[in-house]
């Protein structure tokens, strides 16, 4: 299911900041960045451990029989547990985050936000089902643009994701990202480099 997000709110964030700066914007939302395969299939295949035991006990069903309900527990707990978020929370939290890092990073790259000719690039990253939210910047910013003020951005953002309020959440990030630029990276009058638009991995 797609989040309901106002895009037209954050491209024009994103258009209103960087009128104010050389530095470059780019926000990425993603449903989900983690990969629950290996969980769901090591609980599916605990369940079908389980499975034949109270069969076996409680009628006189063949193997045949019990065989091919532990197969379609098996089937059925890896279908539900690799489609839903609850695959994502049995997958322990600090290996989601390391997940969410990694997607974040892969999109700082792939999006261009480290070969702007400023060197003052950010990824504002949000990741929904893993609740996780980063600020990448590039490394024209750094001492430019202290990690308390970075962190002050990430508070801002995910107070919001936190009651469901994405748009509002990216809005007020790139507002606050905006006018850090502004200060680090004042504008020079060159053009945009990257699209404004909210990019979505669903």
């Amino acid at each position: 299911m797609r989040a309901q997000v106002g895009e037209a709110e954050v491209m024009a964030a994103v258009q209103r900041a960087e009128a104010r700066t050389s530095g470059q914007i780019v926000c990425v939302l993603a449903r989900r960045s983690c990969d629950s395969g290996g969980a769901a299939a090591l609980y599916a295949g605990a369940l079908a451990c389980l499975a034949p035991w109270p069969l076996l006990s409680a009628t006189d069903w063949s193997a045949q029989i019990i065989f091919a309900i532990q197969l379609a527990v098996f089937i059925l707990a890896l279908a539900v547990l690799g489609v839903t978020s609850l695959g994502v929370a049995l997958v322990p939290r600090a290996e989601r985050r390391r997940q969410a890092f990694r997607a974040a990073t892969e999109q700082f790259f792939t999006r261009g936000v480290g070969r702007t000719q400023s060197r003052a690039g950010v990824l504002i990253f949000v990741s929904l089902e893993e609740r996780y939210a980063r600020i990448l910047p590039d490394e024209g910013l750094a001492g430019k643009i202290s990690e308390a003020e970075w962190r002050e951005v990430i508070a801002v953002l995910t107070e919001r994701l936190r009651a469901k309020r994405v748009t509002e959440g990216f809005v007020a990030a790139i507002d606050r990202c905006g006018a850090l630029l502004a200060r680090a990276a004042p504008a020079n009058g060159k053009g945009n480099e990257l699209p404004d638009g909210l990019v979505r991995l669903d």
